[in-house]
């Protein structure tokens, strides 16, 4: 009998290239349901009219789209234990309904930890992610770590400084990732409001209300997520996890709650788990507004941290991303 899983951490080397996942078209059923589990409020992809006015087409939103290509790229962490960040995460395209989106996954840096007694051995691996179109068109380019489990006995010697991971080359510039959309349409839409009375830089915005955690299998199923923590709870230790891109997209959707005239996520500059979240957990989320830059076509560039926190007392996610603003 043959065992089918994921690599374990020892059977992964630097160059490993995973591009079997099947590619995944974005249809109205996949963004409804996914809409229906996370409650994205992005206006551009749930108003038809309006998205056909600025984007000539239907945009998906930007966390169904970065939900699919992390799921497309877990045949490499299908034994992950955690996901510990992801970094310089860059929207190169803003893809519509009806693109089918195909991701690879290269193995770019290992670090083993250190043994401790009592515990399984374990080992960092580094990963880099790119998404095309149907058409070859970049849509992503990003870098996440996981934590994956190694053989009984066995020992790499991997050591790595995944400290540098993600850090070559020149920063994302996110002016440089604003779609050609019709601006002053968008401005129409929201009644004339651009620029004028918008939340300035060091602006703090508490989401008061919380958001409880459903549908967690599911939305990982609906996003090709094969990671078995996510999917069965002996596997997890008991009780399964929940899928990171899950608790992004909740913390997404409370930001556009903070700040509803947001129009999409142009990149992410880090996004940290610092704990677990299970199904069933309530989320809240504050928002803080580090910067504001107006770009050349007028539309603005909006550096934000959302730091989000299960049920009120326990941190779980630190996210610094930038955001397009009219």
């Amino acid at each position: 009998m043959t065992a089918v899983a994921g690599p374990w951490f020892d059977d992964l080397r630097v160059g490993q290239v995973f591009d079997t996942a099947p590619g995944c078209t974005l249809t109205e059923g996949r963004a409804a349901a996914h809409q229906a589990i996370v409650g994205d409020r992005w206006r551009l992809s749930l108003d038809d009219e309006l998205a056909r006015r600025v984007a000539g087409g239907r945009p998906a939103s930007p966390a169904l789209v970065w939900n699919v290509a992390i799921g497309q790229s877990t045949l490499v962490t299908q034994r992950v234990r955690a996901n510990l960040f992801y970094r310089r995460l860059a929207l190169l395209r803003q893809p519509l309904l009806g693109d089918t989106l195909s991701t690879t996954t290269t193995v770019v840096g290992l670090r083993e930890n250190s043994r401790r007694p009592g515990r399984p051995p374990t080992g960092l691996a580094a990963l880099r992610m790119t998404t095309n179109d149907h058409e070859g068109r970049p849509v992503l380019n990003f870098y996440r770590c996981a934590m994956l489990p190694l053989r009984d006995g066995a020992e790499t010697g991997h050591d790595d400084d995944l400290d540098a991971v993600g850090t070559e080359g020149s920063p994302i510039d996110p002016a440089e990732l604003v779609p050609e959309w019709d601006r002053d349409a968008y401005v129409a839409a929201l009644g004339g409001r651009g620029s004028e009375g918008a939340p300035g830089s060091g602006t703090v915005l508490e989401v008061a209300t919380g958001d409880v955690v459903s549908s967690a299998p599911e939305l990982a199923r609906l996003t090709l997520n094969v990671a078995a923590v996510h999917h069965d709870a002996h596997v997890a230790g008991g009780r399964r996890l929940v899928y990171g891109g899950h608790t992004i997209a909740i913390a997404a959707s409370q930001v556009l709650r903070a700040l509803p005239d947001l129009a999409t996520v142009l990149a992410w500059e880090s996004c940290d788990h610092v704990g677990p979240v299970h199904e069933g957990d309530t989320l809240t989320t504050r928002v803080t507004v580090d910067r504001v830059l107006t770009t050349p076509g007028g539309w603005r560039t909006v550096d934000l941290r959302a730091e989000v926190v299960a049920d009120r007392d326990r941190a779980v996610l630190d996210w610094r991303f930038t955001a397009l603003a009219p």
